[in-house]
């Protein structure tokens, strides 16, 4: 079997780029005819067509969307390979995180912030849904995932979890809401509730709770997101259950208030990598002092 030709892949890559034959070619130096026959090649080789005209663009098909992202993906192990080579033993100038798009955002500062005073490191932190950033953390365009789901692994996918923190759950509202009450079972039955969504380890532990307690708490909201949840906690008309992380400033300025920490319920924060020859140094510095800083 004739193997890939990857300059043909190459030529493909910068053509979907651009959408326009005649501009690439211009681009790249190279005779639109040239180019063509380029592109020809690398679809007689896949057995798929890779662009459809319309009108003077070129659009990829579902083939050529197929073969952009395996392109991308292989460009990038490129560059991987060329800094890490380069560099061995130092540090490496970008440190890639993705955070989960929910995650809470002071963790993912507190997470960042020994580089965030570096002048030899750039960072790179993209946000995205658990599925997204676990493909991209695959394809080594990520160094790390920040997270608080533990991802699936088998042979096929070996992540590594690093579990960072745990932090205590608890009833957080305005003070003018709790008033002087701190019992949990009592503001309960006073009070509705803004909770994360089903499904999420937090809000498993609290129906638990409630069930435990016997009560059927009115729902103000369900929501996925933390920073949504910091806003509507904010507005002062429903109590939230959240990590006191997540509204830290709000709580030293005194805007909300922290009852009862909820018995047996706690958010875990994890970092996921995976197996790699050069792992990234800057990523092992950063897991290890979180996790001392949650000692």
């Amino acid at each position: 079997m004739a193997e890939l030709n990857y300059n043909h892949l190459r030529y493909f890559w910068a053509v979907a780029q651009d959408g326009n034959l005649s501009r690439t070619a211009a681009r790249l130096n190279v005779s639109q005819s040239a180019l063509s026959v380029q592109i020809r090649k690398l679809e007689e080789r896949l057995g798929h067509a890779l662009f459809e005209r319309r009108g003077r663009a070129l659009h990829l098909t579902e083939a050529g969307r197929i073969t952009l992202d395996h392109a991308e993906a292989i460009f990038r192990a490129g560059e991987e390979l060329l800094g890490t080579l380069k560099e061995t033993g130092t540090a490496r100038q970008a440190v890639r995180i993705g955070a989960l798009a929910t995650l809470s955002r002071n963790f993912q500062i507190s997470f960042v912030g020994p580089l965030l005073a570096r002048t030899d490191i750039e960072v790179v932190l993209r946000s995205g849904s658990q599925g997204e950033l676990l493909t991209a953390l695959q394809s080594l365009a990520l160094d790390v995932v920040l997270t608080n789901q533990a991802p699936a692994s088998d042979a096929l996918t070996p992540f590594i979890v690093h579990k960072l923190s745990e932090q205590p759950v608890s009833l957080i509202g305005t003070p003018a809401l709790l008033g002087e009450t701190r019992a949990v079972a009592d503001l309960l039955r006073a009070h509705p509730v803004i909770l994360p969504i089903a499904g999420s380890g937090v809000r498993t532990g609290f129906d638990a709770l409630v069930d435990r307690l016997g009560l059927r708490p009115q729902i103000a909201a369900e929501v996925d997101d933390m920073a949504m949840m910091r806003l509507m906690v904010r507005a002062g008309f429903a109590l939230a259950v959240l990590p006191p992380i997540v509204v830290r400033d709000e709580l030293g300025a005194g805007v909300l208030a922290e009852a009862e920490a909820l018995p047996g319920i706690a958010e875990t924060f994890l970092a996921v990598t995976i197996e790699r020859r050069f792992p990234n140094p800057v990523v092992r510095d950063l897991i290890e002092a979180a996790t001392q800083a949650a000692r």
